[in-house]
């Protein structure tokens, strides 16, 4: 085995080359001021360059390729197979990258590979999906993003972090910004919902909060902006699937959240498994080189999703594993994640002139660029450390602030009778649903760093208050307790316990009904064509009402669900997603009043399936109003409304609040200033999220009927009001063009401003 001081001759060897200069892709000497000038390190630029002089066209391929976890690395050597294959790889330094290793122990003696048994020592970087919390679990992102609140949301990212790092990962596969208004996709729990403004302030904050000042820290991680692009408008809902949508809605809505991650600075982006326009994503140069690496000259580096790649044989698009890893190396895609076709083809397309060398040396610059902004080469184990992982995992510190997230992650959907906020003392409460004492499926379904078993269940958030009597029936249990994470769900239909929770509701002064979805019917995989609550869940809900009126709904899910029958009938429902770690603690302090929900819808609730995609920001059509009772020829369902059941933006406190006195001002020149009065009218201290909304009257491409570009959340005392000002500018006003030319055009506006994205507060301006 050989030593460290094989690591440090390579170093060494790296820096005494810097002297040969910077260069570029086609190998020429470049001027240290154009690094600067593009916000490189020059001396990063320099080591990075002159390592790259050292290597082998085989060991720059190695950079790309990424290999998940194969064996336990503190055990035996695999000796046979493909694991014997990866081991010899690795060993060879053509293993770039690792995910699914996890543990300062495990990923130290990785780590020791990479760096002293190979020719020169470059480390690894450990990825993992670090979604929404590694061991200690904030909400699910749909979750946080309903809070509004971005620095709640980038401190999330910040202990996530840090958690992460404490236990030998330094790059997280996070955040998702894909924006998605079908909520059949299953994965629309791991975005921000449907509206690119919010989705592009929550993309900066996650972010900075992963990343924070200084990527070198030994408590931050690497971001990755994920899935570029259009991952999110699936047809029909179905994972994977094709997308196709036009020039203006790429530009206007799927590509936002993506600038904004790029331009706060995250270091990878991640390609998409869908097609866009005829051409699998990890094969799209548009995408990939014109406009990432291109228009907005992002300088970290591109990974393909699990297998991406070589899935382009199945889209159609490449004949076999070869010509798919050419398409995807000429498109950009910097790194192979487990298809493993670059590692077996890209060296002999280089030398057949299929590939570009300059293209090999631009992906592996990329590559070597993040390691050494996160210090990996100044100290390869500097994120292993076993005492430091032992102190930070699972914290006060992490605790308190994932329980903070979740708190501000639950919106009041309904609150009639008053039934909330719970007195706290002289109540006999019956806790209802298999969702109330579960430990796991608060959890969220990107939990993979989590162990099952450690969120704070329902019940036990309840039980911390002393003064009421509870009493817990768990009724039918709609789906299997032992879900893997690769099976289908099983749902049961036994409605045994069914009689029992009808009983308990009888004798009860308030219910609480746990119901909604288990973690496993939302995430990766887990499309679905019925968005109800299943049929069993209903049939309980239905019958604990006949027996007791006094119910409160709190709704576990991890997407829009149609509840038309519990809107209409049940009088308080509480959407709480999958809240994490300390989702029964979060839920109980809101629901005894100890804290006031504030959050507010991320995306459209529709009334039906049918009504799907269903979102706020959408455009007029030549037809859009009943021109007269009874009409038909008008844009509309025979059967349903055009309404949704809670419209974006929408969420109730345990107090109220009143606008008035919209005001518009400073008009000039691509600007104006618009203020607005909001006063606490209820009883008790709240938060409001106030929402500004604009319309572009008329444009050279049609506007939606509203767009957010505005909001602000606002505590305030019972009874205090405050004047909320916001600024619009050509940033707000414009949009862009179908060339993908962003403009501002002169002429009519509406505003909007209120507490949902249906306000009727509205005012008008005009620009030249």
């Amino acid at each position: 085995m050989k030593t460290r001081l094989n690591y440090v001759w390579g170093y060494a060897l790296a820096v005494l080359f810097c002297a040969c200069g910077n260069t570029n892709d086609t190998g020429k000497s470049a001027d240290t001021n154009v690094a600067s000038q593009q916000g490189l390190n020059p001396d990063i630029e320099r080591k990075v360059d002159s390592l790259l002089s050292l290597m082998t066209l085989e060991e720059k391929i190695g950079q790309m390729n990424q290999y998940t976890g194969f064996w336990e690395v503190t055990g035996p050597t695999p000796s046979e197979g493909n694991q014997a294959l990866k081991y010899e790889h690795l060993k060879k330094g053509w293993v770039g990258s690792m995910l699914n290793v996890t543990g300062a122990k495990e990923v130290t003696a990785l780590q020791k590979i990479a760096v002293e048994e190979t020719r020169l020592g470059i480390p690894l970087i450990i990825g993992f999906d670090v979604v929404h919390g590694y061991k200690t679990v904030s909400p699910i992102p749909l979750g946080e993003a309903a809070s509004w609140d971005l620095e709640a949301i980038q401190r999330s990212a910040e202990v996530a972090a840090k958690e992460a790092a404490a236990s030998g990962i330094n790059w997280t596969f996070a955040p998702m910004v894909d924006i998605s208004r079908d909520a059949r996709w299953g994965r629309v729990m791991e975005g921000a919902g449907e509206d690119p403004f919010l989705g592009s302030k929550i993309a900066t904050a996650r972010v900075q909060g992963f990343q924070g000042n200084d990527l070198s820290s030994n408590s931050t991680i690497a971001a990755c902006a994920k899935h570029f692009a259009a991952y999110g408008f699936p047809e029909s809902g179905k994972d994977y699937n094709t997308a196709d949508l036009g020039t203006s809605t790429l530009y206007n809505v799927v590509l936002p959240p993506f600038k904004a991650a790029n331009d706060a600075g995250a270091r990878t982006f991640m390609n998409s498994f869908n097609e866009l326009n005829g051409i699998p994503a990890t094969g799209d140069s548009f995408l990939q080189r014109q406009i990432l690496k291109g228009d907005w000259n992002f300088n970290g580096f591109v990974v393909s999703d699990w297998g991406s790649i070589g899935e382009m044989i199945a889209h159609g698009y490449a004949k076999d594993g070869k010509v798919a890893a050419k398409i995807a190396a000429n498109a950009g895609s910097d790194m192979d994640m487990e298809s493993h076709l670059y590692v077996e083809h890209l060296s002999q397309l280089v030398k057949d002139g299929a590939v570009k060398e300059a293209y090999i040396d631009d992906a592996t610059r990329r590559i070597l660029r993040v390691k050494y902004e996160l210090g990996l080469f100044e100290d390869p184990y500097k994120y292993s450390n076993e005492t430091n992982e032992a102190n930070v995992v699972g914290s006060t510190e992490i605790q308190e602030a994932v329980l903070d997230m979740a708190k501000k992650s639950i919106v009041l959907l309904k609150n009639e009778k008053q039934l909330l906020p719970l007195q706290k003392e002289g109540l006999n409460i019956a806790v209802i649903g298999a969702l109330a004492n579960d430990k796991t499926s608060p959890l969220g379904n990107w939990r993979l760093g989590a162990k099952n078993g450690t969120a704070v269940s329902l019940l036990e958030g309840l039980q911390a208050y002393e003064g009421n009597t509870i009493t817990y029936v768990q009724g039918p249990n709609f789906v299997e307790n032992d879900i893997a994470f690769s099976r289908q769900l099983e749902f049961n239909t036994s409605k045994k316990g069914l009689e029992e929770a009808v009983s308990a509701a009888k004798n009860a002064d308030v219910v609480l009904m746990a119901l909604g979805e288990h973690a496993m019917q939302t995430g990766e995989g887990r499309s679905q064509a019925n968005i109800e609550m299943d049929p069993l869940q209903q049939e309980l809900l239905e019958a604990v009402y006949n027996a007791n009126s006094n119910v409160v709904l709190v709704l576990s899910n991890g997407r829009p669900l149609a509840i038309n029958w519990a809107n209409e009938n049940i009088p308080a429902i509480l959407e709480t997603w999958h809240l994490g770690t300390q989702s029964g603690n979060a839920i109980a302090q809101v629901l005894y009043g100890d804290y006031n929900p504030s959050g507010k819808l991320p995306m459209t609730f529709p009334r039906s399936v049918g009504q799907v995609p269903i979102y706020y920001n959408h455009k007029s059509s030549g037809r859009p109003n009943e021109p007269s009772p009874g009409e038909v020829f008008w844009s509309h369902y025979t059967d349903e409304s055009n309404t949704p059941l809670y419209p974006f933006g929408y969420g109730l406190s345990y107090t109220s609040f009143e606008y008035n006195n919209l005001q518009v001002s400073n008009i000039g020149k691509n600007r104006a200033t618009i203020s607005v009065t909001v006063t606490n009218t209820g009883a008790y201290s709240g938060k409001e999220v106030v929402q500004l909304y604009i319309q572009d009257i008329f444009a050279s491409v049609t506007r939606p009927v509203k767009e957010l570009k505005g909001f602000e959340m606002v505590p305030l005392e019972s009874g205090a009001s405050k004047t909320v000002t916001f600024s619009l500018t050509e940033k707000e006003l414009g949009f862009y063009d179908n060339q993908g030319k962003y403009i501002v055009e002169p002429g009519g506006f509406k505003v909007f401003v209120g507490g949902s994205s249906t306000t009727d507060l509205e005012s008008k301006f005009t620009i030249n």
